[in-house]
C-alpha cells in the first residue's frame, strides 16, 4: 500500500518577492485599473485578484475574448491605499504608513477582505494619536466598527482639550459626534464643549438637536444641545436633574416642535 505523501515547504520570502515584482507590473498583466482621483493606471492579474477576493471576483467576471479589456475605474479609492490592498492580495502581507492606513482600512472593509480589515485595526490602535484619533472615529462610525469606536472614544475622552482643536473634529458627521455628546468622561468643562460644537457647526454647515431623554435614577443627569443655523451658531447645553423629569419632557418637546417648525434636523440619540 502507498503511503500518503508528505507536504513540504519551499522558502515563503522567495515566493513573496517573485508576487511582489508582479505588483503594477504591466508585463503579464491582463486588467488596467483607474483609481483614485488622479486617475493612476495599476496593472493587476485577474486570476490572482479573482482567486483571492470575491469582491474583484464579481468585479472583473470571465474575460472575454483576447487582448486588454477597458480599464476599471475606481474613483473612491486613493491610489496608495489600492496599491496595498494588491500589495496584500499578492502576498499576504502589507505595509502600512499611518497617514494612509484608515484609507486602506475603508478598501479593506468595502472589499469584504476581513484579515486585512483586522491587521488595519491593530495598526490604527498601535499608532492612534490626537491627530489621528477623530478620523479613525469617523471610519468606525460610518462602518460600525464598533470596537474601534470605543477606543477612540476613550482617547478622546483622556485627551479631550487637544482633539477638540483638530480639523478632525470639525470634520465629524453628526452620527460620530454624538458618541463624544453623551460621555461624560470628557477632560473639559461644558464652556469649552460649547466651543467646540460652535466650532463644529460653522465647519460642518449642518444643525441638529441632540436629545437624551433616559432618566434611570435621580442621579442621573440629561441633557439637550441645540445648534441654530446662522453665521454665529447659539449653543444651548442644559443639565436637567431627573427629579425636574416632567419639566424636562416639556422643554424636550418645545426643542422638537421649534426645530421642525424652523427647519433643524433631529438627529435622534
Amino acid at each position: 500500500m502507498e503511503t500518503p505523501g508528505l507536504v513540504v515547504q519551499g522558502e515563503a520570502a522567495s515566493f513573496s518577492t517573485a508576487l511582489r515584482s508582479l505588483l503594477n507590473n504591466p508585463q503579464y498583466s491582463d486588467v488596467c485599473f483607474v483609481v483614485g482621483q488622479e486617475r493612476q493606471e495599476v496593472f493587476a492579474h485577474r486570476c490572482l485578484l479573482a482567486c483571492r477576493c470575491n469582491f474583484f471576483r464579481g468585479l472583473l467576471g470571465p474575460k472575454l475574448g483576447p487582448g486588454m479589456p477597458s480599464p476599471v475605474v475606481l474613483s473612491t479609492v486613493p491610489a496608495e491605499a489600492f496599491l496595498a490592498v494588491l500589495e496584500f492580495l499578492y502576498t499576504n502581507s502589507v505595509r502600512l504608513h499611518r497617514h494612509s492606513v484608515l484609507e486602506v482600512l475603508t478598501a479593506a472593509v468595502e472589499y469584504g477582505l476581513e484579515e486585512l480589515r483586522e491587521l488595519c485595526l491593530e495598526f490604527v490602535v498601535k499608532v492612534m494619536d490626537v491627530e489621528m484619533v477623530c478620523e479613525a472615529l469617523q471610519v468606525a462610525v460610518t462602518f460600525g466598527l464598533g470596537a474601534l469606536q470605543e477606543r477612540c472614544v476613550a482617547f478622546i475622552e483622556a485627551h479631550s482639550r487637544e482633539a477638540l482643536r483638530t480639523r478632525g473634529f470639525l470634520e465629524l458627521s453628526a452620527p460620530a459626534l454624538l458618541p463624544l455628546l453623551r460621555s461624560d468622561r470628557l477632560c473639559v468643562d461644558e464652556a469649552e464643549l460649547v466651543l467646540a460644537a460652535r466650532s463644529w457647526a460653522r465647519v460642518g454647515a449642518t444643525c441638529f438637536l441632540k436629545l437624551s431623554l433616559q432618566i434611570p435614577d435621580t442621579q442621573s443627569k440629561s441633557s439637550c444641545l441645540l445648534i441654530f443655523p446662522n453665521s454665529a451658531p447659539i449653543v444651548f447645553l442644559i443639565h436637567v436633574g431627573a427629579p425636574a423629569r416632567n419639566l424636562h419632557l416639556g422643554l424636550a418637546l418645545f426643542l422638537c416642535i421649534t426645530a421642525a417648525s424652523c427647519g433643524f434636523h433631529l438627529l435622534r440619540d
